[in-house]
């Protein structure tokens, strides 16, 4: 515990900020850093969830990965570190079990940066899940608050042909780095906020590096493979921001080093009185780029190599949906598309299963909330298409249902201010019942300026917020459009304000009719026949 608060404190002594400045986050992470609860965490399960101090409670246990949720008492979310998405199907098989020992309370989140969150634990049983979690080589350390997210690489990593780089080692070293193999890094518990670092292995920008605090774009310089640096890209409900070139390039051997140089510049340096000013980008503005690249250089002891004049970002955005070709002969991956990305235990075991039976073992979580199964031979592919689970988790669903991307929303989130998964996935398909598209539409959901969801890369994006109809305190949503991923990203803006939620299968129908040439489905069909035809 000592050297826990001395460590703190030696950090805060850096921090540009005086001490009366600090906001109420920083002021509790002075008395005692997020990552002291984890000797601590056997005594609070025997004492009862109940009876842990509050910061302890609600903020600093997040450090571990446990999250008290306000409107779930005794019911606990753990939010797990799983790098460029790659699990085994024995992993999974102890997910699984987890979950299920909670019943109906029980279920998992595959997240917008390629990991699961956990739902319905009682906390008595962290202590045990933590021990089983570390034997199969899983952790949570450090995957909340002001920490490093998971660590975003592309999901078809060693196995898609046109990529540059297998992104699987360098996402995990990353992380290794950043959180000392998973027992928890003091060096870097103390953010002044949270931080995304995503790397891009294949030229279709599959990690929407825009949105990443740090993210490695391939680029050749001088036939020789590395990588050109974006930095400060974020959302928050102030303000949103797409990512910069810092005018960089590095090896692939550099990126580890950069990314912790880039960190203790953020960590000493970053603002720490405003909240809402506290990402990378804020910094970025303050000091301007040269001298933030200069600072990274003083950090590194050595002189950024300038960016390569291009980078190989030349493909458009592919969601990995349904059987593709490997780059290893008469291989192939399967993209099984998972409803709003929850998963219940028996649909876990099963995907475990399927990953064991026809492939080697292996799954992927995408940043779509999806996942892959991946070496399924040509000659199983037949028997493959035939399992149950596919009737769910679809390799062709309908095009308004496949690209849809949602929250947890206010089913378990406290923030939310709308119910996000179960409403967007209702109204996706009642949509799709009704109209016609030529194409997927990327329709996100998010259920508060926090933009989990992240509606400002979608086609159509969707907000959580609150307004008042025929006198009374309703949910609505702010509508983004114009968001784009792949080359040439940009992020969307705001077109409609606080639309009530019993008005958004109206307004989301004209949208599509107008600005995406969906096309009315003609319901009346002759007695015995089930086709249906487009109305012109």
């Amino acid at each position: 515990m000592s050297q826990v608060k001395t460590t703190c404190f030696q950090i805060m002594a850096r921090v540009n900020s005086p001490p009366e400045k600090l906001n109420k986050f920083e002021k509790y992470k002075v008395e005692k850093d997020g990552l002291a609860v984890k000797d601590e965490l056997e005594d609070f399960a025997r004492m009862g969830w109940e009876s842990i101090d509050e910061t302890d409670l609600t903020q600093r246990l997040k450090w571990l990965g446990i999250f008290f949720r306000p409107v779930t008492p005794g019911k606990f979310m753990l939010r797990l570190r799983i790098p460029n998405g790659v699990l085994s199907s024995g992993q999974m098989y102890v997910l699984a079990s987890i979950v299920q020992r909670y019943g109906d309370d029980g279920s998992a989140d595959i997240t917008t940066r390629q990991n699961l969150q956990l739902r319905g634990i009682r906390f008595e049983d962290f202590p045990d899940i933590l021990q089983r979690l570390k034997k199969v080589g899983l952790t949570s350390i450090q995957s909340g608050m002001d920490n490093v997210r998971n660590i975003t690489g592309s999901p078809v990593a060693g196995i898609e042909a046109g990529e540059f780089i297998d992104t699987r080692l360098l996402c995990k070293a990353i992380q290794n780095s950043i959180t000392s193999d998973g027992e928890g890094n003091l060096e870097f518990t103390n953010l002044p906020r949270k931080f995304n670092i995503a790397v891009a292995g294949s030229p279709d920008n599959s990690v929407h590096a825009e949105i990443n605090d740090i993210a490695f774009i391939p680029a050749f310089k001088n036939s020789t493979f590395g990588f050109n640096v974006l930095v400060g890209g974020f959302f928050s409900a102030k303000r949103c921001e797409s990512a910069i070139p810092l005018n960089a390039w590095v090896e692939p051997q550099q990126a580890v080093d950069l990314s912790c140089a880039i960190l203790r510049v953020y960590r000493d340096h970053g603002l720490r009185s405003n909240r809402q000013k506290a990402r990378l980008m804020w910094l970025i503005d303050e000091w301007g780029l040269e001298k933030f690249r200069s600072a990274i250089e003083a950090e590194l002891g050595t002189t950024l190599s300038e960016a390569a004049p291009e980078d190989e970002i030349a493909w458009d955005k592919r969601d990995h949906i349904g059987l593709h070709p490997q780059k290893q002969a008469g291989m192939f991956y399967a993209g099984l598309h998972v409803p709003v990305g929850r998963l219940q235990a028996d649909e876990m075991f099963e995907l475990a299963r399927l990953a064991e039976v026809y492939g080697s073992g292996e799954l992927r979580l995408t940043l779509e909330q999806n996942v892959i199964i991946i070496d399924i031979p040509d000659n199983k592919l037949a028997a493959f298409r035939s399992e149950s689970l596919l009737e769910k988790f679809s390799l062709s669903p309908q095009p308004l249902v496949r690209e849809l991307v949602s929250c947890t929303g206010a089913q378990f989130c406290n923030f939310a201010l709308v119910e996000t998964k179960q409403r967007a996935l209702a109204l996706a398909k009642k949509l799709s019942s009704q109209l016609s598209v030529s194409q997927p539409v990327r329709i996100h959901w998010t259920g508060c300026p926090n933009s989990c969801g992240q509606p400002q890369v979608a086609d159509i994006g969707l907000m959580g917020t609150k307004t008042r109809k025929d006198g009374k305190t309703v949910e609505a949503v702010d509508i983004y459009m114009g968001g784009k991923v792949g080359k040439d990203a940009q992020l969307g803006t705001r077109v409609m304000k606080a639309v009530p939620c019993d008005e958004l299968e109206s307004v989301l129908r004209n949208i599509l009719v107008e600005q995406f040439g969906a096309k009315s489905i003609d319901l009346t069909t002759v007695a015995d026949s089930a086709t249906v035809s487009v109305v012109e």
